[in-house]
């Protein structure tokens, strides 16, 4: 016969929700090795690559000397963010989608096609993945 399992109690629950959200902060930091690992990308290349480019000029980049654009929107925090461009949810492979080809999205999507090779696409995606 089995002994009888009982809930655990007070303490055990602390202790499991420590575990828990110690592993959930872990997690959300935007670290360059997690950002490489969703991505395939690299996240210093892709900072030099957004230099390189123009996203600077349309977009404020945090880490990014000179990205204080104002004509796109800010792109602090992108990693956490829900959405991306309003209706897609932000996992690496729509924000790869979206910065290759942002007409996708919509009609009505002003950033440009920039015409970026896949190691870009990459690269910046991890850069943007750091920013969390």
């Amino acid at each position: 016969m089995r002994p009888e399992r009982r809930a655990p109690g007070p303490r055990g629950l602390a202790a499991a929700l420590a575990v828990l959200l110690a592993a959930v902060g872990a997690c959300s930091r935007g670290s360059s090795e997690s950002a490489t690992r969703w991505t395939g990308g690299d996240p210093d290349r892709g900072r030099t690559a957004i230099r390189r480019v123009g996203c600077s000029s349309c977009h404020t980049i945090p880490g990014v000397p000179g990205a204080d654009g104002l004509v796109g929107p800010p792109l602090t925090h992108i990693a956490s963010r829900s959405y991306i461009a309003g209706n897609l949810t932000n996992t690496p492979e729509h924000l790869k989608a979206f910065i290759a080809k942002p007409h996708g999205a919509g009609p009505r999507i002003a950033m440009p096609d920039m015409g970026l090779s896949d190691p870009d696409l990459a690269d910046i995606t991890a850069y943007l993945y750091t920013l969390r």
